[in-house]
């Protein structure tokens, strides 16, 4: 694996955000080409239509029918779409939502064939690619139902080079709900999941979790919520058992005002805004989405569509560019780690067996 050309499947996403001129951006050194081969889904015409429009980097393509026909040292574009679309950057549209899940259908397909080692999303909309034949929240739920195996639960991961991982109790779910949902068991789940992630795609060796309250003050005792009570701490009791390394739970102003998310491999957050806010604010323009807990590794930038610049040149590539390098690394730590555990007896016998003969 280690000397094996990755092969990167990167989503085009909505193409009336910022998702070509973050691709585009994202290859324009070179030696990225050292690591992977890219497979972009979507558009040759769109991706001429942005390196023109914006002055963007001279990237070399080669249009390629399949992932199978890809080539090393080039950008390579599989069109999902036609050429009649109307690009309106800044702009949602029904098309531009078709045409995002066109590329991630088709992405999902040649993943799961082995077309292609991974997959990158580049951000989409999640209003305009609602239909009756797609009805998921967002990517990660997607990706659950597409590429898990029974009884697989896809988990979110917040992750950045700046050392902060943040996983989510709770995904893409109005606030109002949160508190019903919790559960000792979903958090134990989430426990298991976040750290067989941390080790496994992180290559972190006994992982250490903080576990954040639901409510203001850890409930104050009771005082402002029984969640804590009730709820999380019976799941981290039940998570020590398991031999994980859970500790809280923690109010999540102090915990993150007083920095103590340094001392800690992983956070494990309760609901969506919770860990994403204080992760955008301290690990600035470099972070990635990350979904654990399936048989495929998947990342994506952590921003939107950015409809707001779109089209300007003023996006920045940075979280693109380190989700396709998280996306690499975590392929290769996989690898890693399943050689590492496959049969330990049966290899250390052998080994034994040769160091006496």
């Amino acid at each position: 694996m280690e000397d094996k050309k990755i092969k990167v499947g990167i989503t085009h996403g909505d193409y009336n955000g910022v998702g070509y001129e973050v691709i585009l951006k994202a290859f324009e050194d070179p030696a990225i080409f050292e690591l992977c081969t890219p497979v972009v889904y979507g558009s040759q015409r769109m991706v001429a239509h942005y390196r023109k429009h914006l002055d963007l980097p001279q990237v070399q393509y080669f249009r390629a029918d399949s992932a199978a026909d890809a080539r090393d040292g080039v950008m390579n574009i599989v069109n999902v779409v036609g050429d009649d679309e109307n690009i309106t950057p800044g702009q949602s549209s029904s098309a531009a939502g078709r045409a995002a899940v066109a590329a991630l259908e088709r992405a999902t397909s040649d993943l799961k064939a082995g077309l292609i080692d991974v997959v990158v999303t580049a951000p989409i909309n999640k209003e305009n690619i609602q239909s009756p034949e797609f009805s998921f929240p967002g990517h990660t739920e997607y990706f659950e139902s597409s590429v898990g195996n029974p009884g697989d639960r896809a988990l979110m991961i917040m992750a950045s080079d700046c050392g902060l991982r943040v996983a989510l109790a709770t995904i893409h779910m109005p606030l109002a709900k949160v508190s019903g949902v919790l559960t000792s068991d979903l958090i134990v789940k989430r426990l298991e999941d976040f750290n067989l992630a941390l080790m496994r795609d992180f290559g972190v060796h006994c992982p250490r979790i903080a576990v954040l309250a639901l409510n203001p003050h850890a409930g104050d005792g009771g005082l402002l919520g029984k969640e804590e009570s009730d709820i999380i701490e019976p799941a981290i009791a039940e998570a020590r058992n398991l031999r994980i390394q859970a500790f809280g739970p923690y109010p999540a102003d102090g915990f993150f005002g007083a920095g103590s998310h340094t001392k800690f491999d992983g956070v494990l957050a309760m609901y969506h805004d919770q860990g994403l806010i204080p992760f955008k604010a301290l690990c600035g323009a470099g972070g990635v989405n990350f979904t654990a807990g399936l048989p495929y590794v998947r990342t994506s930038p952590d921003h939107g569509t950015a409809y707001d610049i779109a089209g300007k040149g003023l996006a920045d590539a940075q979280s693109m560019r380190q989700a396709i390098y998280m996306a690499i690394d975590a392929l290769r730590n996989r690898a890693r780690h399943t050689e590492a555990f496959a049969a330990p007896l049966k290899k250390l016998y052998q080994e034994r067996r040769e160091n006496n003969s």
